[in-house]
């Protein structure tokens, strides 16, 4: 009999919901189940939590996370793998074993970090520089016994295809196989968008229960053979339409996507529908990864202070308008550092710029002026002049807000491998 692993995606991003991995747990029959919680810009703001807090810089739902999916997954034997460990990987195990310790659950965690590069960059002023590590790391820590895996920056279809090489024992060099286990994994890394959250569109495309949308996993077998599917219960859909969309997603080469661990030819993969809920997939190639690994810098780069204030009924839109230009004349005034400066109608102009209300005057309107800044001192004044139209007009302003962001600016280079080192370290609880 060819035996099949089955590996669920319990997390797309940071902020993504947790009830449907508990779903996949409980209902899915998973050997594993792995958690994608990083996009670059959630990485440096992990980062900038760190310098101000250096027990801070792992995803901020991983408690309530491993509250909800600990427990489940020791009593069905279901192995955990994450990236939610983001800048403090070590400080995220440590986070895990306190709720395992909670909960009554005995588990041993490894931690997978090396990813921080920032000593082979100078750039004053950098926050970090993180390398995309590939798959090798896990795969060992599984080997040694790993029960829940918490790594930092790991390319996302290389945190999904490491629980296959690790359960099937395939070389790292066994191309076909390992194309197999990335293709798997790239469909399962953003986990409900293959399963129709990001396909719906009402009257264009229908996704059924959208509110009770499901989680996928993938089969993957001895041989290579690749299957994605969800649990019938859940809402959404899994079919050739949502498998395709996710393939190209975040590719800009089908023909040649980069990984840490192989380069992939995704341009031949076709799908084939098993069921209601079970697509094939077949089709890919694989060659040897490039020499570098991808790294993205992030530095800093000011504050953005924002207001906001809505106007409702006739004339709202010219009392609008009237409410940006006094905004924007009082700070262009006050001779502030500001170094862009916008002002924006939302639901008029705010995405499309330069729009104009072509259906006639709307019944209500949002301004928002935003503008960025090297000091939080200028970014708050923002925010300050937007709420003196409250009282200083124009006319029927309401649900005033304002608030200061911290920026950061991402860029992206390539360091050698050789110059990277993984590391693994071990916490019981």
């Amino acid at each position: 009999m060819i035996r099949t692993v089955r590996v669920g995606a319990g997390a797309g991003f940071a902020d993504d919901r947790i009830d449907p991995a508990v779903d996949l747990v409980e209902q899915g029959a998973l050997d594993f189940l792995v958690l994608e919680c990083l996009a670059e810009r959630t990485m440096a703001l992990r980062q900038l939590e760190q310098q101000h807090d250096p027990e801070a810089g792992f995803d901020p739902l991983l408690r309530e996370r491993m509250s909800a999916l600990l427990a489940p997954c020791a009593d069905r034997g279901v192995r955990l793998v994450t990236n939610a460990g983001a800048a403090n990987p070590i400080g995220a195990a440590h986070a895990i074993a306190s709720v395992a310790r909670e909960a009554g659950v005995r588990v041993r965690i490894a931690a997978v970090w090396g990813d921080d590069v920032e000593h082979a960059f100078s750039d004053p002023d950098m926050i970090a520089a993180h390398a995309y590590l590939g798959a090798d790391a896990i795969v060992s820590a599984l080997h040694q016994g790993a029960e829940v895996v918490v790594a930092g920056r790991v390319a996302d279809a290389s945190l999904f295809a490491a629980p296959f090489l690790y359960a099937h024992g395939w070389s790292p060099d066994d191309w076909p196989v390992l194309g197999a286990a990335l293709t798997a994994g790239h469909l399962l890394e953003c986990a409900a968008q293959l399963t129709g959250g990001y396909f719906a569109d009402p009257g264009v495309v229908d996704v059924a229960r959208l509110a009770e949308l499901g989680f996928p996993y993938a089969d993957v077998d001895e041989r290579g053979g690749v299957v994605v599917g969800k649990l019938p219960s859940s809402g959404g859909v899994l079919d050739t339409r949502t498998c395709t969309q996710q393939l190209l997603y975040e590719v800009h080469d089908p023909s040649c996507y980069l990984t840490p661990d192989a380069t992939l030819d995704l341009s031949g993969v076709c799908f084939t529908e098993l069921d209601e809920h079970r697509v094939r997939v077949d089709g890919w190639a694989a060659g040897p990864p490039p020499p570098t690994l991808k790294v993205v810098l992030a530095s800093q780069a000011g504050f953005v202070g924002e207001g906001e204030i809505s106007y409702a009924g006739p004339g709202c839109l010219a009392r609008a308008d009237l409410a940006i230009d006094v905004v924007e004349r009082r700070i262009r005034a006050s001779k502030l550092p500001i170094e862009e400066l916008r002002g924006e109608r939302i639901g008029v102009d705010a995405v499309h710029r330069g729009a104009t209300a072509d259906a006639g005057e709307p019944r209500e309107v949002r301004i928002r002026v935003s503008g960025r800044t090297r000091t939080r001192e200028a970014a708050e004044r923002i925010g300050r002049e937007v709420l003196g139209l409250w009282t200083n007009g124009p006319a029927g302003g309401g649900g005033a807000r304002r608030w200061v962001t911290e920026q950061v600016a991402l860029r992206t280079d390539a360091i050698d491998r050789a110059a990277v080192a993984s590391v693994i370290e071990w916490v019981e609880a």
